[in-house]
């Protein structure tokens, strides 16, 4: 009786072992939320250890001291200061020294300007800088229906790098295959940009620029083009790939945009999902307006292996959180950054959550 006894615990023991070699995973530290009508899968998955790893690195820069509310524009006293100009002396040095902090702090003032001559226009840096100012600006003003009052600095992207660490180039893979593997559609290929699926994995070419971006359709209703649907299965797989991004990007269950019910359907979508279509809105126009056009201020070695410029996509910003930062209030410390509250304005309400889903359900069928 205890030889089989012990057989028994050995071969037990064996068992457990074997499981965890193949990758289960043992149920500590997992969250489950229920967010919609029970037996539809709408449940917050959350594991502790991992939303510790994803905040490991984040630490929010303390604010720099308040500047004086008058004195000279900065345009007067410097050379060369052509977006910033408008602050006085001391919110525009008040803000630089918050820059060197969020994107270069290591290098310091010498990362955008020439040392002795901060009026020198041959650094590429310098040049790239204002443009991505500039963006700051139209993120915090135009785009209040995706960041809210919370708005974003460089430091939201940055998070003290000289370059974001999520960034995105063209596939050349995409565009290398032939024979066979010219049909492959970029799959099997275990890209990180769709957690390592077989799903399509250059989502961002197709998404995330162009002029005519390829239309985010979730559901076909045929396996092949007919009549008035253009869209098949295939079509769907690229958007599947799409929607593995946000959810890695953003830390977040498919359940936090969609009613697992009807993926399809707005009406019944949680609010989020409003949220969301107007942040791949912002992000295309991002890439087309300012990312993309930057590519011939940039040195080869900063440029994709097609010779294309650093753009943006969801994990730039979020870095794995659904709110980015966790939302971490740092624009109300810096108002230079939103020319629309600059010195106490107003901002522009926002669209309602009823008329974005309007647009949005008319702009994004299915």
């Amino acid at each position: 009786m205890k030889t089989m006894t012990r057989k028994t615990t050995t071969v037990a023991a064996l068992a457990g072992a074997a499981l965890l070699v193949t990758g289960c995973e043992l149920p500590i530290g997992i969250e489950t939320e229920q967010t919609g009508y029970r037996g539809l899968g709408m449940e917050q998955v959350t594991k502790r250890h991992l939303e510790a790893m994803k905040r490991s690195g984040m630490e929010i820069p303390e604010p720099e001291r308040p500047a004086a509310a008058a004195g000279p524009r900065a345009g007067d006293i410097y050379e060369n200061v052509k977006v910033l100009g408008d602050l006085n002396i001391s919110e525009f040095n008040r803000l630089m020294n918050a820059i060197t902090a969020w994107v270069s702090p290591e290098e310091g003032c010498n990362y955008c300007h020439t040392p002795g001559n901060f009026a020198d226009e041959n650094v590429y840096t310098k040049i790239v800088s204002r443009r991505m100012l500039e963006m700051t600006y139209t993120i915090n003003q135009e785009w209040s229906a995706h960041v809210g009052d919370t708005g974003v600095t460089c430091y939201t992207c940055h998070m003290g790098n000289p370059v974001p660490e999520n960034i995105w180039y063209e596939d050349p893979g995409m565009k290398q295959a032939g024979g066979f593997a010219a049909s492959r559609m970029g799959q099997n290929l275990a890209g990180t940009n769709v957690a390592s699926s077989s799903l399509p994995n250059d989502v961002f070419t197709p998404f995330l620029q162009g002029d005519e971006p390829k239309n985010i359709r979730i559901t076909p209703r045929t396996s092949l083009p007919m009549g008035d649907n253009p869209y098949n299965l295939m079509d769907a797989e690229w958007v599947y790939g799409l929607m593995m991004h946000f959810s890695v990007a953003l830390g977040a269950n498919c359940t936090t945009c969609h009613n697992t019910n009807n993926f399809p359907e707005w009406e019944t979508s949680p609010p989020q999902r409003v949220t969301a279509w107007h942040g791949i809105e912002m992000v295309r126009a991002l890439n087309n307006q300012y990312l993309n056009p930057l590519q011939p201020e940039y040195p080869d070695y900063r440029l994709g292996p097609l010779g294309d410029a650093p753009k943006t996509n969801c994990a730039t910003c979020h870095n794995g959180l659904q709110l980015p930062l966790d939302r971490a209030q740092m624009l109300k410390d810096y108002p230079e950054l939103n020319r629309v509250n600059h010195r106490g304005a107003q901002p522009q309400p926002a669209a309602t959550t009823s008329a974005a889903a309007d647009d949005a359900a008319t702009a994004v069928e299915g």
